[in-house]
């Protein structure tokens, strides 16, 4: 074994149960995890796009933006969050249109901003928020395993060959199955049966999170980078590691907030909703 694949699955582990441990602890300890996720991939971002040399103003105001995000998501203040990622966004893109850099500031904010935010309020405080948690984990896990080594025992069809050659069809199709079998399983853990619910939100988080797999490659080549950052030792950078993890959050934030119940959820209301409890 490698110096390098050693030292990869080295702290591949250290942070698999630190995540895991973090998510069963929940409360500030998840916040200040979500908020720290978000800083660190705003911090890549804006490193990879070059912002602060091309457009210094702009990416001035994305980071005032994204440090009161992750300010607002530690205290639990989700409106005042999308509040900050809004205006933070508009502010960065207005200021930087004449250095030309001022769309990739926004989209930092933006993207750094909703992937702490969503983080955090799929976990919110309880039992529900938790078990919510472990399910997108478990489908994002399931889905990122099986579509590497079926994508490498199989090969076939390139998935884009143009943002990222290694991905191919028959690895998305085999972890998007192995992601709805993860889903599946955490739902029977908690409850019987499930219908046809947490199949279909299963398969929505299974490809929303290869779809951020491949929005982060598409940042990366558009860049030059071959990894976010060097963060992590073995492993590249944050937005390298959660890339598939945020887009599935997003997703399942999104799904959460739009089941048609009347009132605006709560964390573990929302988290109740994705699970159709």
């Amino acid at each position: 074994m490698s110096r390098e694949l050693r030292l990869r699955i080295i702290s591949g582990v250290i942070l698999g149960v630190l995540v895991l441990a973090v998510t069963w602890a929940g409360g500030i300890w998840f916040r200040f995890l979500a908020a720290t996720i978000m800083v660190l991939m705003h911090y890549e971002f804006s490193t990879m796009s070059g912002a602060a040399e091309k457009t210094p103003l702009a990416n001035a105001i994305a980071w005032l933006a994204v440090l009161a995000t992750a300010l607002f998501v530690l205290f639990s203040l989700p409106a005042m969050a999308v509040a900050a990622i809004a205006i933070g966004a508009a502010g960065a893109g207005f200021s930087g249109l004449r250095g030309g850099g001022g769309a990739w500031a926004a989209i930092a904010v933006i993207y750094a901003g909703f992937s702490g935010l969503a983080l955090a309020e799929i976990r919110g405080e309880g039992l529900f928020g938790l078990v919510a948690m472990m399910f997108v984990i478990a489908i994002v896990w399931s889905t990122d395993i099986l579509a590497y080594f079926c994508g490498r025992a199989l090969g076939g069809p390139k998935l884009a060959p143009r943002i990222s050659p290694g991905k191919t069809w028959s690895g998305a199709i085999f972890g998007a199955a192995a992601g709805v079998a993860a889903g599946i399983a955490v739902a029977l853990v908690i409850r019987q049966g499930g219908g046809w619910f947490i199949p279909l939100v299963a398969l929505t988080l299974s490809v929303a999170s290869q779809l951020g797999d491949l929005f982060e490659s598409w940042i990366k080549r558009r860049f030059n980078a071959k990894d976010s950052s060097r963060l992590i030792p073995g492993h590249g950078g944050v937005m390298d590691r959660v890339d598939g993890l945020v887009f599935a959050a997003f997703a399942a934030f999104v799904i959460g907030n739009v089941m048609p119940l009347a009132g605006s959820p709560g964390a573990d209301e929302l988290a109740a909703r994705l699970l159709g409890l």
